[in-house]
């Protein structure tokens, strides 16, 4: 019987899935606000998937339980299949149709009528911006225009959850943008959206809550900011006119505070890592104190991608793909 005082879009506990002797999910539990983007964050292979295919009833867990929209997993599989729509990695479309023609055929599927189902893809074809392609072959479309297509075939029936894995996967920075605005539009309609990605920036953008896995496990949860805190260590930049007023701050940085500062002689300019903005502040007055003319300042916290890696001791799946094409060239 479904929970309807929940305030939860996802409620797992110790869920646990294992292909033979390896444990893809090991015990995972989490707890996700309805109306919210959640990111699901992992490097390859960390069990994001399994999860959100154990989720979508696609995979029994071997262990725990959850329910979904209120829906228990085991015993109203049905009704959480209602309340769901699943985007994958790949598109889901059928590429000899048209982009017109798949979305009335899966609104037949769903149950409209043949005029209800016309209608719903004339709106899913305006709202997604494909309108002058509605009558094209999919296999014509770009990798945008066909991941804009999925995303609209998804939310034919307007699902409460969508579950959304790597959407953006391979889409140039204009076309993911356009997916970043689809979600966001989703999600002020009122429906709740489970993101995975390997774009860290992506789960920035857009994740109002977000929970980073590593080898089947949840090893930290919380906001990007939260997130960006908990590893403790932001940076100071500062940019000098002169060349001498920077080896002054370095000396003053190594000798007062114990700190080797990175240094860009392109720009005049040094970094320091810095755990609290009080220590900052003592750090530039101390060269105001010793003279030192600074051009300007900033301070900054952690990226996301600095705690990815200080969590699971790997660079994100986008930073090492930009690393072996560096390497690479």
């Amino acid at each position: 019987m479904k929970d309807t005082n929940t305030t939860f879009a996802v409620e797992a506990n110790n869920m646990v899935k294992e292909f033979g002797k390896e444990r893809a999910v090991d015990g995972i539990s989490l707890r996700v606000p309805k109306g919210i983007v959640y990111g699901f964050l992992g490097p390859n292979g960390a069990g994001k998937t399994t999860m959100i295919r154990m989720l979508a009833t696609l995979l029994k867990p071997n262990e725990g339980h959850a329910k979904v929209m209120g829906y228990d997993l085991d015993q109203e599989a049905n009704f959480v299949r209602q309340s769901i729509s699943l985007t994958g990695q790949f598109a889901s479309v059928d590429e000899e149709l048209s982009g017109k023609e798949n979305l009335i055929f899966i609104g037949r599927l769903v149950g409209y009528s043949k005029k209800e189902a016309k209608i719903r893809a004339k709106d899913l074809l305006a709202a997604f911006k494909l309108e002058d392609a509605a009558k094209r072959q999919v296999k014509k479309y770009s990798g945008g225009m066909r991941r804009r297509l999925d995303i609209a075939a998804s939310i034919v029936t307007s699902p409460e959850l969508l579950f959304l894995d790597e959407p953006t996967t391979g889409l140039d920075p204009r076309s993911r943008n356009e997916v970043w605005d689809i979600v966001r539009t989703l999600v002020k309609n009122g429906t709740t959206v489970f993101l995975t990605t390997q774009y860290l920036e992506e789960a920035d953008q857009l994740a109002d809550l977000i929970g980073v896995i590593d080898q089947g496990k949840l090893i930290a949860e919380g906001t990007s900011k939260e997130l960006k805190a908990s590893i403790g260590a932001g940076s100071l930049a500062i940019h000098f006119d002169d060349e001498k007023e920077l080896e002054k701050a370095v000396s003053i940085f190594k000798e007062q505070f114990n700190q080797t500062a990175t240094i860009k002689e392109e720009d005049i300019s040094l970094t320091v890592t810095i755990t609290e903005h009080a220590k900052a502040a003592r750090a530039l007055g101390e060269l105001a104190n010793a003279n030192v003319q600074i051009k300007d300042f900033s301070m900054s916290q952690p990226s996301l991608d600095e705690v990815f890696l200080t969590l699971t001791g790997k660079t994100s799946d986008q930073e090492q793909a930009q690393i072996e094409e560096e390497v690479a060239t």
